[in-house]
Formats: C-alpha cells, sequence, structure tokens
C-alpha cells in the first residue's frame, strides 16, 4: 500500500491531538515480511547432516502400491480445493495423490506473514474415477507432490506451469508447450558401478503471493544417505519459464560422483538412428541434443543416441556459460504423434551464476527398449567437492523454453543423419550427413567458400569429405565417409565449418559438431 501522511493546521485538531489525513499514492509503505526463508532451510539441513539418515517408511497401503498406470491416472485433484483458489492471486497449487510408485509423502507447508502451516491431505479433494478405496486407505496419507498452477496460455484459465514428483525431479513448461524434459535438485553417483544414489526432496514452503506478484517463491529441504540440502526455487513465467536456483549442500560422506543441476530427458530414435520396424512415427524423443557454451564462449552440439550398453561422455567445462538439453525440431512432421505432441516438448538450459570454478558436463546416455524410459541426463560436475559437514553453495537459472533461446549466434547443426543412399557402399562404410543452418551461414556471400574443419579419435578413419550448399535449409551440407577401426569401441568426431578470409585467418562461422558413434 502506498499513503501519504500530511499534517493540517492547529484549529482542526481534536480533544488536542492533531489530525493526519492518510493520501494514497504518496510513499511506499512495506509489505510485510514472510515468516520463513532460506536460511530457515539451511540451518535444518546443517543440522540433518549431523544426523545418521533414516531412510523413510513406504508404509503405503498395498490398495494404492498395485494401482496400474490407468487407474493412479484416474485419480484427480479437484481444481476447486487448489491452494488461493479464488484468492486473486496469479498463482494457485494442486496437489498428487500418493499411489504406484509415489508412495512418499512428502511435507507441504504455506507461508504467510503470520506463520507457517501445513497443508494437510484431505481425500475429499480428490476424484477417484473408477477406482474405490476403502476409507481406512486413505486416512493419514500424505501428498505425493504438487502442481503449480498459472494463467499461462490464457488469462481466463490456470495452466500447470511447473510440477514436484518423486525424488528430486520437477518440470515445467513455457506457453503452448506440453511436459517434457525434468530436472532435478541433485545428481549422485549417476552412471557409476556402485549405482545410483537419488536424493529426494522431503519437505517444501510455497510463499503465499500478493496479488499482483507474478514470480512465486518455494524452499525444498533435500535429504539422502550422504547429501542434505537447502533450496529456493523463485519461478517466474513469460515468455519462457524461469526459475532462479539457489542451493547449499552439505555432505554427510564423500560422494563418488557430485551432480549439479542435473537434467533428465528420453531419446528413443531420431535422425541419426532409424526407427524401430513397423512403428510409423519418424522420430520418438523429448530432446536431440546436448548443448554447451564454455567460459571461451565457444558452443558445442552433441546429438543423442540411444546406445546398445551405457555410454558416458564429458567436456571440459570451467566456469561453463551454459548448457541444456534441447529439443531443436519444433515440426510435427518430424514426429507425426498428435497424442504425445513430441515436437511441443520444452528445451531446458542451465545458466550459472557466478563462478563455477573447474569442472566438466557430464552426459549419460542408458540404452532404452521404448520411450517410457528417461534414458539422458546431463550435468555439471565439479573436480572437488567439499569436505562432509562443510557447506558448498551455488546458484544458477534454468529455463524452460523454446530452442532458438539457447542457440549460438553461429550457425547451428540443424540435422544429423546416419545411412547411406544408392548405390549401398561396401557394408564397413558409415556415412554422416550433418546439416548447419543459421543467420551466420545465410547471411555469406554467394561466392563465399565454407570449408569443414572435421576430425576423429584414433579409431575412426575418414575416407571422404564433402561440403555442398543446402538451399532448403538456407545453409551447409557437410557429408562424411568414414570406417571403424574396432566395431567394440566408440568413435568420437568433431568438427565445425568456416570461411578462408586471409589465409592465415579463417573464421569459424558455426558451432562445434561433436558426435559419439556408439561401439556396435
Amino acid at each position: 500500500m502506498r499513503a501519504c501522511v500530511l499534517p493540517v493546521a492547529a484549529d482542526r485538531a481534536w480533544g488536542g491531538a492533531v489530525l493526519l489525513i492518510l493520501v494514497l499514492g504518496c510513499i511506499a509503505l512495506p509489505q510485510p515480511a514472510l515468516a520463513f526463508g532460506f536460511g530457515d532451510v539451511v540451518k535444518r539441513a546443517k543440522a540433518l547432516a549431523a544426523t545418521s539418515y533414516a531412510k523413510p517408511a513406504n508404509d503405503l497401503p498395498r490398495s494404492l502400491q498395485r494401482l496400474a498406470y490407468g487407474e493412479y491416472r484416474q485419480i484427480r485433484f479437484k481444481t476447486e480445493h487448489a491452494l488461493w483458489a479464488g484468492e486473486g492471486t496469479a498463482f494457485a497449487v494442486s496437489f498428487y495423490h500418493p499411489g504406484r510408485q509415489f508412495g512418499h509423502a512428502v511435507k507441504i507447508n504455506a507461508i504467510t506473514a503470520q506463520g507457517v502451516r501445513p497443508i494437510n491431505f484431505d481425500p475429499r479433494h480428490f476424484d477417484y474415477g473408477n477406482n474405490r478405496f476403502d476409507a481406512a486407505d486413505l486416512e493419514g496419507l500424505g501428498y505425493a507432490g504438487f502442481r503449480i498452477l498459472y494463467p499461462l496460455n490464457s488469462p481466463e484459465l490456470k495452466d500447470e506451469l511447473l510440477s514436484f514428483l518423486g525424488a528430486s525431479y520437477f518440470r515445467a513448461v513455457a506457453p503452448g508447450q506440453v511436459y517434457g524434459a525434468s530436472a532435478r535438485g541433485l545428481a549422485v553417483d549417476t552412471g557409476l558401478p556402485s549405482g545410483e544414489e537419488f536424493p529426494r526432496f522431503v519437505e517444501f514452503w510455497i510463499a503465499r503471493p500478493a496479488r499482483s506478484d507474478r514470480s512465486l517463491t518455494i524452499y525444498a529441504l533435500l535429504d539422502s544417505p550422504r547429501v542434505t540440502g537447502a533450496y529456493r526455487f523463485i519461478v517466474t513465467p513469460g515468455e519462457h519459464t524461469v526459475q532462479d536456483v539457489r542451493m547449499r549442500l552439505f555432505l554427510r560422506e564423500k560422494v563418488g560422483r557430485l551432480g549439479v543441476a542435473p537434467l533428465t530427458s528420453m531419446y528413443f530414435y531420431g535422425e541419426n538412428q532409424p526407427a524401430r520396424a513397423g512403428d510409423y512415427r519418424p522420430e520418438v524423443h523429448d530432446s536431440d541434443g546436448l548443448s554447451i557454451h564454455t567460459a571461451d564462449d565457444k558452443w558445442i552440439w552433441r546429438p543423442l543416441v540411444n546406445p546398445k550398453r551405457l555410454l558416458v561422455t564429458s567436456f571440459a567445462a570451467n566456469d561453463p556459460n551454459g548448457f541444456g538439453l534441447l529439443q531443436r525440431d519444433g515440426a510435427f512432421a518430424s514426429y507425426q504423434d498428435a497424442d504425445a505432441e513430441y515436437h511441443r516438448r520444452p528445451s531446458v538450459w542451465v545458466a550459472p551464476k557466478g563462478r563455477w570454478g573447474p569442472g566438466r558436463v557430464e552426459l549419460v546416455q542408458i540404452p532404452t527398449p521404448d520411450e517410457t524410459n528417461d534414458n539422458i541426463v546431463a550435468y555439471w560436475v565439479p573436480d572437488s567437492q567439499p569436505a562432509p559437514g562443510e557447506p558448498y553453495e551455488l546458484e544458477y537459472r534454468v529455463q524452460w523454453q523454446v530452442p532458438a533461446a539457447a542457440s549460438a549466434p553461429l550457425g547451428q547443426v540443424v540435422q544429423t543423419r546416419r545411412g547411406h543412399g544408392y548405390p549401398a557402399p561396401p557394408a564397413e562404410d558409415i556415412w554422416l550427413r550433418v546439416d548447419f543452418a543459421g543467420p551466420a551461414l545465410g547471411e555469406l556471400p554467394p561466392e563465399a567458400t565454407v570449408k569443414a574443419d572435421v576430425s576423429s579419435n584414433a579409431n575412426g578413419e575418414l575416407t571422404g569429405v564433402r561440403m555442398q550448399r543446402n538451399e532448403a535449409l538456407g545453409g551447409w551440407r557437410m557429408t562424411l565417409q568414414m570406417r571403424r577401426r574396432d566395431a567394440t569401441k566408440p568413435v568420437e568426431l568433431r568438427a565445425h565449418l568456416y570461411t578462408q578470409g586471409d589465409a592465415d585467418d579463417p573464421r569459424v562461422v558455426t558451432e562445434t559438431w561433436s558426435y559419439i558413434l556408439p561401439a556396435d
């Protein structure tokens, strides 16, 4: 509220007291402070790290554990019971029912200027569809997670904007999109033979927004056998949905691999891997590549694959400018799936705040027999981790967006295709066609000569490189012909395009294409 305090003449005083008049619009009176903040979560995370880990009990009734996928999807929260529904705020909160693999309840609290209050489970707030449960099975349950609702696509209707459900997973969308790739609070020992540890958000605090607020603040407490953590998420919808994340970790004991700002996605098949026999869809994936923006302003693009066995690769990235799992191909014709709508899946970009220090971006690609498994994980790994009990804090931004928002200013890879044409070459030959496009290429004069700088690791033998203008895409196509020396080992390829100005001054005009041919 804004108010102005004006004194009046003494002859207007009543009973010896001078009358004060409040006039709207003069000075700003501060909003009341909330009763809870990031420091409160930090205290809890630090205290939790000093205790032994207590594994959460999964005491979900059998009737809920045994729900089939379709049965669980019938359980819907009644939006009229959403938190802040009808109170004039832009945001509202609905909740997930426990069931199937979501057997661990999380504590959820609302923060106001008056204090913190728990949000308790109420079965009357759900529509159970055709499911029938004993009332005793529903007594005393907690929520499995929650959704943030916001008028994202229309001012008349609140859509799902953001979801927290399962372990430390969360996902969001921008306008016109559907859920796809996910993010996580933390990844621990991903891809190691020892097995992965999945930290969980065990408690949330959601700050009640004012009517004029267009950002929402959420706090979370993370716990796992070896790590605890305090998190703050400031969520801001817009052309892209932005989450500003602050985290402070405490290790109970050292971990094998600490994965910061992890992203998770699915890649079944695509341009560089043929569709499975009988599937009408040309491509099936939530993301088609990993993009990295290095501290020295270089851009790297790694197309994703569905390998035959676990494939873990990494890129040195000291103080990275950003990385993300992108869905660059947004054309319906590339997927032909009117149900899953893969062409509407968001790209997810992580932009560090401040200096992160020495480390690497790691990409884990896991074999999957179908599209129901998230088999892609990307995260940043610091070269050194804190000692047990010592705080480790980082801040970053997660942006859910259309692909162009995280694209290199140079030409970029728009597709990578593996396969030969006619006539068929020798069986041992491998052909790759890589198309580059973008403003940096489109602005080149017609007489420009574009060349490819291509390299391979020792297991690949390049037998041919051809460049040609691709008028259909407004760019250039690079065709590689090669052979693999040892079929049981992968081949790593790198290439970028350049134009020759002066003899000693080549001008790089594209990002770096970095490709893995997995072992057969």
